[in-house]
């Protein structure tokens, strides 16, 4: 069974219904591709409910579902995994008490800390006021404020781009120390960005290839910051601007924080670990660790997976992972979003898919609604496509072939992502860093 509705969970079901298994879905937004490919569905309104929680373990049961691959954050932050091993259902997603490695950056940074892994900025902790704005001084203009907790990436704000002033810096303070939250303050690191995700058996992990993910909703890597706008990867499972140490540096991370994981906490962790990274002039630093699949990533990821998805599912659940291979090939993915998506979207938007986008690249719904045959959007991204080729230039002239079958009114995609130009400014970005 599948938990969650989008673009991620679209390709996490196909995979699963490649592999052979019978795909059930829990969605909040009727999702075609989701609709298509499951036996049964269960719509709810959200996830997080005692009443919605109920009626997703009776749908499990009633399905009698041997396995539940959760995709969002909020379902694992508010301990769906822990409900479904309650009651003997194996699940590839981790408790609440581990995905706090995503819940709360507080954790992160301490957890880091306490177990010697040399890859935080420096930050500092706070509950109250005291000792913010000494902090902030010592940091100079480098500065990023974070809610200790799940905001819908919202909850950062980074000196000279959101914070313009000290001032402002501590109104933001004292906003989520009123609204009872803790936060983080930390140095602000330059480089380049990227994801490197393992998969997790409780005991050993098995490494994916690097992927980069574009946040900014335009072109240019500008405007304001999305939940993707798309991502690429390249056919050595590296990235242009990575070195091989690179890359032993990030799954080093992945590995250390998994054990320091069991050694806090008593618990394998079984699912996903998501290191979100940052290659800086002083090696690779973390930016935050997300407890399940990235949106994006996960179209890249699974598109060049060449092992048996369920099967790497149930020996996560088993903690009997095997070896994991992925094709030696490029990647990039592409979202079409409604018009304003990142601050003001449209809700109106209709999507026309023309099969004939099939030829080069495979599409993956997202938050749309299928009612009486047409496909609607909501206020967030409506499908991904994604292609694979020997080169990423391949790979993205592929994706943009595929983009000429899809139209509809108010949409807008990221067309730079993955193109030479952008990747060449991220290369010759990281020659001046190094």
């Amino acid at each position: 069974m599948v938990v969650g509705s989008g673009a991620r969970e679209h390709i996490i079901a196909e995979k699963l219904a490649e592999s052979g298994s019978t795909v059930y879905s829990v969605l909040t937004n009727l999702n075609p591709g989701l609709l298509e490919l499951s036996t049964g569905c269960h719509s709810v309104t959200n996830y997080n409910s005692r009443n919605s929680q109920t009626s997703i373990l009776d749908f499990a049961k009633a399905s009698s579902v041997h396995c539940v691959v959760i995709g969002p954050e909020d379902p694992l932050a508010n301990g769906m995994a822990d409900m479904f091993w309650k009651h003997d259902i194996p699940v590839v997603g981790p408790t609440r008490q581990l995905a706090q490695i995503e819940t709360s950056k507080g954790f992160t940074r301490e957890l880091l800390e306490k177990y010697n892994i040399d890859a935080s900025p420096r930050y500092r902790r706070f509950k109250t006021m005291h000792g913010a704005s000494e902090f902030i001084d010592d940091l100079g203009d480098n500065y990023v404020v974070k809610f200790d907790g799940l905001m819908g990436g919202k909850g950062v704000k980074v000196a000279g781009e959101h914070l313009h002033s000290k001032e402002e810096a501590l109104i933001y303070c004292k906003q989520l120390v009123d609204g009872s939250g803790t936060y983080i303050i930390e140095e602000k690191i330059f480089g380049e960005e990227f994801s490197l995700m393992s998969f997790c058996d409780g005991r050993k992990l098995a490494h994916m290839p690097a992927v980069q993910d574009h946040k900014r909703a335009y072109e240019g890597d500008i405007g304001p910051n999305t939940g993707g706008m798309g991502s690429y990867s390249d056919s050595n499972h590296s990235l242009p601007f990575l070195t091989e140490q690179d890359i032993s540096d990030a799954r080093e991370v992945n590995e250390r924080v998994f054990h320091a994981l069991i050694n806090e906490t008593g618990q394998g962790y079984k699912g996903i670990l998501y290191g979100g990274f940052m290659i800086t002039g002083h090696g690779i630093k973390l930016i935050e660790y997300n407890a399940r699949f990235g949106d994006p990533e996960a179209m890249n990821l699974l598109t060049l997976l060449d092992s048996d998805f369920s099967e790497i599912c149930y020996n996560i659940t088993q903690g009997n992972l095997g070896n994991v291979t992925f094709r030696n090939e490029s990647s990039v993915c592409k979202y079409i979003v409604p018009e304003g998506y990142g601050s003001n979207p449209r809700e109106d938007a209709t999507l026309i898919v023309n099969p004939g986008y099939a030829q080069t690249a495979s599409l993956y719904y997202a938050a749309v609604n299928q009612i009486d045959g047409q496909i609607t959007t909501t206020s967030s991204r409506a499908a991904a496509l994604v292609s694979s080729s020997s080169t990423i230039t391949k790979a993205e002239e592929k994706c943009e072939s595929g983009l000429n079958f899809i139209s509809g009114d108010n949409l807008y995609v990221r067309h730079d992502i993955a193109k030479e130009g952008l990747i060449k400014k991220r290369i010759e970005n990281m020659e001046k860093i190094r």
